[in-house]
Protein backbone atom coordinates (compact mmCIF):
# COMPACT_ATOMS: atom_id res chain seq x y z
CA UNK A 1 0.00 0.00 0.00
CA UNK A 2 1.32 3.47 -0.90
CA UNK A 3 2.53 6.38 1.34
CA UNK A 4 2.29 9.35 1.24
CA UNK A 5 3.17 12.50 3.42
CA UNK A 6 -0.33 14.30 4.88
CA UNK A 7 1.51 17.66 4.06
CA UNK A 8 3.87 17.06 1.06
CA UNK A 9 3.20 17.71 -2.42
CA UNK A 10 1.32 14.15 -3.19
CA UNK A 11 -0.96 14.45 -0.45
CA UNK A 12 -3.75 16.56 -1.98
CA UNK A 13 -4.41 18.28 0.97
CA UNK A 14 -4.53 21.77 1.78
CA UNK A 15 -4.22 23.97 4.89
CA UNK A 16 -1.44 24.40 7.13
CA UNK A 17 1.29 22.67 8.55
CA UNK A 18 0.84 21.68 12.48
CA UNK A 19 3.98 24.15 14.53
CA UNK A 20 6.33 22.36 16.50
CA UNK A 21 4.78 22.97 19.44
CA UNK A 22 1.74 21.80 18.55
CA UNK A 23 3.52 18.68 17.78
CA UNK A 24 4.99 17.95 20.69
CA UNK A 25 2.14 18.97 22.76
CA UNK A 26 -0.29 16.29 21.32
CA UNK A 27 2.35 13.93 21.18
CA UNK A 28 2.84 13.66 24.58
CA UNK A 29 -1.43 12.95 25.52
CA UNK A 30 -0.14 9.60 23.55
CA UNK A 31 3.10 8.67 25.24
CA UNK A 32 1.37 9.23 28.61
CA UNK A 33 -1.15 6.47 27.33
CA UNK A 34 1.02 3.88 26.19
CA UNK A 35 3.21 4.48 29.73
CA UNK A 36 -0.29 3.73 31.94
CA UNK A 37 -1.05 0.80 29.26
CA UNK A 38 2.31 -0.47 30.14
CA UNK A 39 2.00 -0.22 34.00
CA UNK A 40 -1.14 -1.50 34.09
CA UNK A 41 -0.73 -4.65 31.61
CA UNK A 42 -1.29 -8.11 33.93
CA UNK A 43 1.51 -10.84 33.06
CA UNK A 44 -1.03 -13.15 33.10
CA UNK A 45 -1.94 -11.67 29.76
CA UNK A 46 0.54 -13.54 27.62
CA UNK A 47 -1.56 -15.79 25.17
CA UNK A 48 -1.40 -13.80 22.45
CA UNK A 49 1.85 -13.58 21.19
CA UNK A 50 1.51 -14.51 17.78
CA UNK A 51 3.50 -17.31 16.11
CA UNK A 52 6.10 -14.88 14.20
CA UNK A 53 7.21 -18.14 12.34
CA UNK A 54 4.08 -18.98 10.83
CA UNK A 55 4.40 -20.23 6.86
CA UNK A 56 5.65 -17.55 4.50
CA UNK A 57 3.15 -17.38 2.14
CA UNK A 58 2.49 -14.44 -0.34
CA UNK A 59 3.24 -10.17 0.58
CA UNK A 60 0.31 -7.68 -0.10
CA UNK A 61 2.19 -3.80 -0.92
CA UNK A 62 -0.75 -1.24 0.39
CA UNK A 63 -0.13 2.53 -0.22
CA UNK A 64 -0.49 4.20 3.03
CA UNK A 65 -0.84 8.74 3.49
CA UNK A 66 0.77 9.89 6.49
CA UNK A 67 -2.13 11.84 8.21
CA UNK A 68 -2.32 13.61 11.34
CA UNK A 69 1.25 14.62 13.39
CA UNK A 70 -0.17 13.07 16.57
CA UNK A 71 -3.04 11.70 18.92
CA UNK A 72 -4.25 8.16 17.06
CA UNK A 73 -1.89 7.50 14.04
CA UNK A 74 0.37 9.49 11.02
CA UNK A 75 -0.17 7.79 8.49
CA UNK A 76 -3.15 6.41 6.73
CA UNK A 77 -3.66 3.31 4.15
CA UNK A 78 -6.84 3.42 1.51
CA UNK A 79 -8.70 -0.48 1.74
CA UNK A 80 -11.85 -1.60 0.18
CA UNK A 81 -14.69 -2.55 2.35
CA UNK A 82 -17.44 -4.83 1.59
CA UNK A 83 -19.03 -6.43 -1.48
CA UNK A 84 -18.82 -4.41 -3.88
CA UNK A 85 -15.83 -2.93 -2.05
CA UNK A 86 -15.77 0.54 -1.43
CA UNK A 87 -12.64 2.54 -0.40
CA UNK A 88 -12.15 3.37 3.17
CA UNK A 89 -9.41 5.71 4.75
CA UNK A 90 -7.64 4.09 8.27
CA UNK A 91 -5.00 5.05 10.22
CA UNK A 92 -2.53 2.47 10.73
CA UNK A 93 -1.35 1.89 14.03
CA UNK A 94 1.05 0.08 15.96
CA UNK A 95 -0.57 0.36 19.43
CA UNK A 96 -3.97 -0.69 18.59
CA UNK A 97 -5.55 -3.57 17.62
CA UNK A 98 -9.06 -3.58 16.26
CA UNK A 99 -9.78 -2.38 13.24
CA UNK A 100 -12.94 -0.10 12.71
CA UNK A 101 -14.85 2.67 10.61
CA UNK A 102 -16.97 5.19 10.54
CA UNK A 103 -20.40 3.73 9.29
CA UNK A 104 -24.39 4.24 8.15
CA UNK A 105 -26.71 4.94 9.76
CA UNK A 106 -24.38 6.74 12.40
CA UNK A 107 -26.92 6.49 14.71
CA UNK A 108 -25.30 8.60 17.58
CA UNK A 109 -22.44 10.76 16.44
CA UNK A 110 -19.87 10.93 13.03
CA UNK A 111 -17.23 12.92 12.77
CA UNK A 112 -16.69 14.57 9.03
CA UNK A 113 -14.39 12.52 6.96
CA UNK A 114 -13.03 12.83 3.39
CA UNK A 115 -14.63 9.66 1.93
CA UNK A 116 -18.59 8.75 2.28
CA UNK A 117 -19.21 6.44 5.33
CA UNK A 118 -18.86 2.97 4.87
CA UNK A 119 -22.66 1.34 4.61
CA UNK A 120 -23.47 -2.00 5.63
CA UNK A 121 -26.92 -2.26 4.14
CA UNK A 122 -24.68 -1.74 0.75
CA UNK A 123 -22.57 -4.57 1.20
CA UNK A 124 -23.79 -8.15 0.26
CA UNK A 125 -21.47 -9.95 2.86
CA UNK A 126 -21.76 -8.08 5.68
CA UNK A 127 -22.92 -9.53 9.13
CA UNK A 128 -22.84 -8.44 12.76
CA UNK A 129 -21.56 -10.76 15.23
CA UNK A 130 -23.37 -12.43 18.05
CA UNK A 131 -23.44 -11.75 21.72
CA UNK A 132 -21.70 -15.09 22.12
CA UNK A 133 -19.37 -15.35 19.01
CA UNK A 134 -15.68 -16.14 20.02
CA UNK A 135 -15.07 -12.49 18.50
CA UNK A 136 -17.06 -10.74 20.92
CA UNK A 137 -15.21 -12.52 24.05
CA UNK A 138 -11.86 -11.32 22.55
CA UNK A 139 -12.61 -7.65 22.56
CA UNK A 140 -11.49 -6.88 26.44
CA UNK A 141 -7.99 -7.75 24.89
CA UNK A 142 -8.13 -6.11 22.08
CA UNK A 143 -10.18 -2.83 23.45
CA UNK A 144 -9.57 -2.93 27.18
CA UNK A 145 -13.06 -3.34 27.38
CA UNK A 146 -15.29 -6.41 27.18
CA UNK A 147 -18.41 -6.86 24.71
CA UNK A 148 -21.44 -5.57 25.44
CA UNK A 149 -24.79 -7.24 24.27
CA UNK A 150 -27.98 -5.17 22.16
CA UNK A 151 -30.90 -7.37 23.66
CA UNK A 152 -32.64 -6.82 20.99
CA UNK A 153 -30.41 -7.92 18.01
CA UNK A 154 -28.48 -10.08 20.16
CA UNK A 155 -25.27 -8.04 18.54
CA UNK A 156 -22.12 -7.68 19.90
CA UNK A 157 -21.68 -4.11 20.85
CA UNK A 158 -17.63 -2.61 20.91
CA UNK A 159 -15.65 0.07 22.79
CA UNK A 160 -12.40 1.40 21.79
CA UNK A 161 -10.72 4.85 23.36
CA UNK A 162 -7.50 6.22 22.92
CA UNK A 163 -5.23 8.95 25.13
CA UNK A 164 -5.87 11.65 23.17
CA UNK A 165 -9.85 11.49 23.59
CA UNK A 166 -10.85 10.02 20.42
CA UNK A 167 -13.08 6.84 20.27
CA UNK A 168 -15.34 4.39 18.39
CA UNK A 169 -18.64 2.48 19.95
CA UNK A 170 -20.52 0.51 17.59
CA UNK A 171 -21.47 -2.99 16.19
CA UNK A 172 -18.52 -5.86 15.88
CA UNK A 173 -19.33 -7.40 12.60
CA UNK A 174 -17.75 -8.87 9.84
CA UNK A 175 -17.25 -8.44 5.50
CA UNK A 176 -15.14 -8.79 3.28
CA UNK A 177 -11.53 -6.70 2.96
CA UNK A 178 -10.15 -5.69 -0.49
CA UNK A 179 -6.25 -4.77 0.31
CA UNK A 180 -5.32 -5.08 -3.53
CA UNK A 181 -6.71 -5.82 -6.60
CA UNK A 182 -5.95 -9.65 -6.34
CA UNK A 183 -5.35 -9.85 -2.40
CA UNK A 184 -8.97 -10.04 -0.44
CA UNK A 185 -9.67 -10.85 3.07
CA UNK A 186 -13.05 -12.54 3.40
CA UNK A 187 -14.74 -12.70 6.63
CA UNK A 188 -13.05 -9.77 8.59
CA UNK A 189 -13.71 -8.87 11.40
CA UNK A 190 -13.87 -5.26 12.45
CA UNK A 191 -15.55 -2.64 14.31
CA UNK A 192 -18.61 -0.89 12.70
CA UNK A 193 -18.49 2.69 14.20
CA UNK A 194 -22.29 4.18 15.29
CA UNK A 195 -20.63 6.75 17.52
CA UNK A 196 -17.21 8.46 16.88
CA UNK A 197 -14.64 10.90 17.87
CA UNK A 198 -11.31 11.58 16.52
CA UNK A 199 -9.36 14.47 18.31
CA UNK A 200 -7.23 14.96 15.56
CA UNK A 201 -7.56 14.66 11.72
CA UNK A 202 -10.97 14.22 12.03
CA UNK A 203 -11.16 13.85 8.16
CA UNK A 204 -10.13 9.89 8.22
CA UNK A 205 -12.54 6.87 8.10
CA UNK A 206 -11.04 5.13 11.26
CA UNK A 207 -8.40 2.95 12.40
CA UNK A 208 -6.67 -0.16 11.18
CA UNK A 209 -5.26 -1.98 14.40
CA UNK A 210 -1.13 -3.45 13.32
CA UNK A 211 -1.35 -5.19 16.72
CA UNK A 212 -0.58 -8.50 18.34
CA UNK A 213 -4.33 -9.62 19.56
CA UNK A 214 -6.40 -12.41 17.72
CA UNK A 215 -8.30 -9.45 16.41
CA UNK A 216 -5.79 -7.42 15.03
CA UNK A 217 -5.36 -7.26 10.95
CA UNK A 218 -1.88 -9.10 11.53
CA UNK A 219 -3.60 -11.87 13.34
CA UNK A 220 -6.39 -12.43 11.02
CA UNK A 221 -4.54 -12.17 7.89
CA UNK A 222 -2.03 -14.89 8.87
CA UNK A 223 -3.16 -17.34 7.55
CA UNK A 224 -2.49 -15.73 4.57
CA UNK A 225 0.89 -13.47 4.98
CA UNK A 226 2.74 -15.61 7.64
CA UNK A 227 1.86 -13.12 10.58
CA UNK A 228 4.65 -10.89 9.32
CA UNK A 229 4.13 -6.95 8.06
CA UNK A 230 6.40 -4.18 7.81
CA UNK A 231 6.62 -0.29 6.29
CA UNK A 232 8.14 2.23 5.41
CA UNK A 233 7.30 5.88 6.15
CA UNK A 234 7.94 8.51 3.50
CA UNK A 235 9.60 12.15 3.29
CA UNK A 236 7.62 15.34 3.79
CA UNK A 237 9.48 16.13 0.18
CA UNK A 238 6.57 13.41 -1.31
CA UNK A 239 8.41 9.88 -1.70
CA UNK A 240 6.58 7.17 -1.33
CA UNK A 241 6.16 4.63 1.54
CA UNK A 242 4.33 1.46 1.58
CA UNK A 243 2.57 -0.78 4.08
CA UNK A 244 3.44 -4.35 3.37
CA UNK A 245 1.58 -7.60 4.58
CA UNK A 246 3.73 -10.98 4.35
CA UNK A 247 7.51 -11.52 4.48
CA UNK A 248 9.12 -9.89 1.70
CA UNK A 249 11.45 -12.51 -0.34
CA UNK A 250 12.89 -10.13 -3.20
CA UNK A 251 16.45 -8.64 -3.13
CA UNK A 252 16.52 -6.36 -0.49
CA UNK A 253 20.51 -5.58 -0.42
CA UNK A 254 19.85 -1.90 -0.16
CA UNK A 255 17.59 -2.29 2.59
CA UNK A 256 18.29 -2.39 5.86
CA UNK A 257 15.50 -4.21 8.17
CA UNK A 258 15.09 -3.66 12.24
CA UNK A 259 12.74 -6.63 13.65
CA UNK A 260 10.18 -6.08 15.58
CA UNK A 261 10.05 -7.88 19.05
CA UNK A 262 6.26 -9.02 19.48
CA UNK A 263 6.17 -9.18 23.34
CA UNK A 264 8.96 -8.32 25.79
CA UNK A 265 8.93 -10.78 28.68
CA UNK A 266 4.86 -11.47 29.21
CA UNK A 267 4.00 -7.74 27.95
CA UNK A 268 2.22 -8.24 24.35
CA UNK A 269 0.44 -5.44 23.94
CA UNK A 270 3.54 -3.64 21.86
CA UNK A 271 5.91 -4.02 19.86
CA UNK A 272 9.34 -3.41 20.60
CA UNK A 273 12.91 -2.68 19.03
CA UNK A 274 16.37 -3.63 20.56
CA UNK A 275 18.36 -0.61 20.58
CA UNK A 276 22.19 -1.35 21.34
CA UNK A 277 24.01 2.14 21.25
CA UNK A 278 23.97 5.89 20.01
CA UNK A 279 26.73 7.27 18.04
CA UNK A 280 27.14 11.05 17.23
CA UNK A 281 28.95 12.03 14.06
CA UNK A 282 30.43 8.16 14.23
CA UNK A 283 31.49 8.18 17.37
CA UNK A 284 29.56 5.79 19.70
CA UNK A 285 28.57 6.98 22.78
CA UNK A 286 29.54 5.54 26.21
CA UNK A 287 25.72 4.19 27.29
CA UNK A 288 25.02 1.52 29.03
CA UNK A 289 22.94 -1.10 27.38
CA UNK A 290 20.77 -1.77 30.03
CA UNK A 291 18.96 1.55 29.60
CA UNK A 292 17.06 0.38 26.82
CA UNK A 293 16.20 -2.66 28.62
CA UNK A 294 13.84 -2.00 31.22
CA UNK A 295 11.47 -3.04 29.24
CA UNK A 296 12.77 -2.60 25.49
CA UNK A 297 12.46 0.33 23.31
CA UNK A 298 8.33 0.87 21.91
CA UNK A 299 8.67 1.51 18.48
CA UNK A 300 4.85 2.93 17.46
CA UNK A 301 3.64 4.62 14.24
CA UNK A 302 1.45 6.95 16.17
CA UNK A 303 4.50 8.68 18.35
CA UNK A 304 6.16 11.60 16.57
CA UNK A 305 9.36 12.23 19.08
CA UNK A 306 11.86 9.96 20.27
CA UNK A 307 12.11 9.76 24.14
CA UNK A 308 15.06 8.29 25.73
CA UNK A 309 16.05 7.61 29.24
CA UNK A 310 17.54 10.76 31.44
CA UNK A 311 20.90 9.65 30.95
CA UNK A 312 20.96 8.07 27.24
CA UNK A 313 19.54 11.53 26.29
CA UNK A 314 21.97 13.14 28.36
CA UNK A 315 24.94 11.82 26.30
CA UNK A 316 23.93 12.85 22.56
CA UNK A 317 22.94 15.92 23.38
CA UNK A 318 26.36 17.36 24.93
CA UNK A 319 27.72 15.23 22.26
CA UNK A 320 26.04 16.94 19.55
CA UNK A 321 26.40 20.57 21.49
CA UNK A 322 30.15 19.47 21.77
CA UNK A 323 30.19 19.11 17.79
CA UNK A 324 28.16 22.69 17.26
CA UNK A 325 30.55 24.93 19.26
CA UNK A 326 31.53 26.59 17.09
CA UNK A 327 27.67 28.33 16.51
CA UNK A 328 26.62 30.72 19.41
CA UNK A 329 23.74 28.95 21.61
CA UNK A 330 20.95 31.50 21.64
CA UNK A 331 17.49 30.56 24.27
CA UNK A 332 14.76 30.68 22.43
CA UNK A 333 12.11 31.72 25.31
CA UNK A 334 9.12 30.26 23.96
CA UNK A 335 10.90 27.19 23.06
CA UNK A 336 12.06 27.28 27.00
CA UNK A 337 8.20 27.80 28.07
CA UNK A 338 7.20 24.59 25.99
CA UNK A 339 10.25 22.41 26.90
CA UNK A 340 8.96 23.25 30.11
CA UNK A 341 5.57 22.41 30.35
CA UNK A 342 6.42 18.87 28.52
CA UNK A 343 8.75 18.23 31.66
CA UNK A 344 5.67 18.89 34.18
CA UNK A 345 3.69 16.70 31.83
CA UNK A 346 6.17 13.61 31.56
Amino acid sequence: MKVVHRFGPCSGRGGDSPSMREILLRDESRVQSIQARLRSLSLANNNNNGDMGARESETVDLPAVNESPSGVGNYIVTVGLGTPPKSVQLVFDTGSHLTWTQCEPCAIQCYKQRLPRFKPASSTTYFNLSCNSQACSELKHATSYPGKCDNSTYTCLYSSSYGDNSYSLGELAKDKLTLTSTDVVDGFIFGCGQNNYFTYGDDIGGLMGLGTASLSIVSQTSQQFGNYFSYCLPTRTGSDGHLTFGKNNENTNNLNYTPLLPSYGNIVAFYFIEVLAISVNGQQLSISPTLFQNPDTIIDSGTVITRLPTPAYNAPRDAFKQQMRMYPLIQNPSSKKLFDRLHQLS
